[in-house]
């Protein structure tokens, strides 16, 4: 179970923000590109250390990777190459935003952890580094498996799979503690949370795919 099981109710919620932009005549692709301006500028914040104000973003951009598909099941907009850049646009986002964090020289644990010989910040680093491995290996096992296995049932655009509902910690979740640490201070122990969790997730989907498969 995860937030993505929710993700019907959330869209549901956002239907009014959707006929804003269906009036505004915007295109589903459009929305995206406004979802990955507002990750860039996420990123850039996060970089400058100024976490209320990307958090904020962040969570524009979470809105409206939400959005996009709604206007576009709802103009019959429906595409292939827009679930495709969806996708491209998320693991754009998720990348250049905990990204944004490393460079910034945040202390993740350095203050807290000593390794003889090993300069702490690339501890710090190397777990901004897994956070960023987790969030892209724990989506990138769904493309490979829908290659392999071959899953062609689609929803509002999205295909459908077992996997969706397999992994306790996704991007939905990922997103949510960058919102949380960036508004309430506490950036570290969030990226330390998705570093850990987004990596055990993974391993979750591995061991359910060898399962069944």
């Amino acid at each position: 179970m995860n937030i993505t099981a929710l993700r019907p109710k959330f869209i549901g919620c956002l239907e009014p923000v959707a006929d804003i932009f269906i009036k505004l005549r915007f295109t589903p692709n459009m929305i995206s590109v406004l979802s990955l301006i507002a990750g860039l500028i996420t990123a850039y914040f996060f970089f400058r250390e100024n976490f209320f104000i990307g958090a904020i973003f962040l969570l524009i951009s979470a809105v409206l990777d939400l959005v996009d598909g709604t206007v576009a099941r709802k103009t019959g907009n429906e595409s292939k190459f827009g679930a495709v850049f969806d996708w491209i646009v998320d693991k754009y986002v998720d990348s250049l935003v905990i990204l944004g964090i490393g460079l910034s020289g945040v202390a993740i644990i350095s203050p807290y952890v000593a390794i003889n010989g090993v300069n702490s910040y690339i501890i710090d680093f190397a777990i901004v580094a897994l956070a960023i491995i987790g969030s892209l290996m724990n989506t990138f096992i769904k493309p490979v498996t829908y290659a392999e296995v071959g899953f062609e049932k689609r929803e509002d655009g999205k295909i459908d799979d077992p996997l969706e509902r397999v992994g306790f910690f996704g991007r939905p979740e990922t997103i949510l503690f960058l919102v949380a640490g960036g508004l309430f201070g506490l950036i570290a122990p969030a990226v330390v949370i998705i570093a850990v969790c987004t990596n055990l997730s993974a391993l979750q989907r591995i061991i359910y795919l060898y399962i069944h498969l």
